[in-house]
């Protein structure tokens, strides 16, 4: 009599698992290999598998089209791990959000946010690049400003909720001087041409906005 195998869960080989993880890295890394050094246009399906070392059928039964396999490459560029964990949980973001003093966290930002750009600044550049000739890209470019602003505004309202805005400042004023001075493409100019290094661009961005956002200490207002 056969065996009733109703409700089994299916066995999962955690080699294959493994390789298959393995694999995805591989064509992540090439891909943002290559969409940096040619461009998104330039660079192909084809060109992605074959620096990848895997089957042009192996790219697209993982990702289906360039544009989804770009969105991938910006997600593990933007999080620096394959976590499905939003920005929002992240510990670097959770660490601006608890932090109690008010001027540490506008200076938490700084950092932190230099930490990501250092990491995602290529890929911003080929994003945006991308976007004016590419529907999808344009898509996912509008979804990362959309995104960035809300982050931007919610650290502006736990500063708020502090009382720590500077005096005429409201919220909504507030969120687009920190949206514009942590903006990527204020990164881009400075950094990617105008030569700043990382470190000079977190030491102005965390004394401009800590000048521009916050309540001067014992009647003091700090300058940029």
């Amino acid at each position: 009599m056969p065996q009733n195998v109703k409700g089994r869960r299916p066995y999962r080989s955690p080699r294959r698992v493994q390789q298959a993880a393995d694999t995805r890295r591989a064509i992540l890394e090439s891909a943002k290999r290559l969409f940096e050094r040619d461009g998104y246009a330039v660079t192909t399906m084809d060109s992605i598998a074959q620096d990848a070392g895997v089957s042009l059928k192996t790219v697209y039964l993982g990702f289906e089209t360039k544009a989804r396999l770009l969105r991938a490459v910006w997600d593990l560029a933007l999080k620096g791990d394959d976590s499905d964990a939003p920005v929002a949980q992240r510990p670097w973001y959770v660490e601006i959000l608890e932090e109690p003093d008010a001027e540490r966290q506008v200076r938490l930002v700084a950092r932190n946010s230099c930490i990501v750009k250092r990491r995602i600044g290529p890929m911003l550049r080929v994003i945006r690049d991308a976007a004016p000739r590419d529907a999808e890209t344009r898509d996912l470019w509008e979804l990362i400003q959309s995104d960035f602003y809300i982050n931007q505004r919610t650290i502006v309202e736990v500063l708020d909720r502090k009382h720590a805005l500077a005096s005429g400042l409201d919220v909504a004023r507030a969120t687009d001087i920190l949206w514009t001075l942590n903006h990527p493409d204020l990164w881009l100019l400075l950094v990617g041409q105008r030569g700043w290094t990382p470190e000079e661009f977190e030491q102005w961005f965390a004394d401009t906005a800590t000048a521009q956002l916050l309540r001067p200490r014992n009647g003091r207002r700090a300058t940029p």
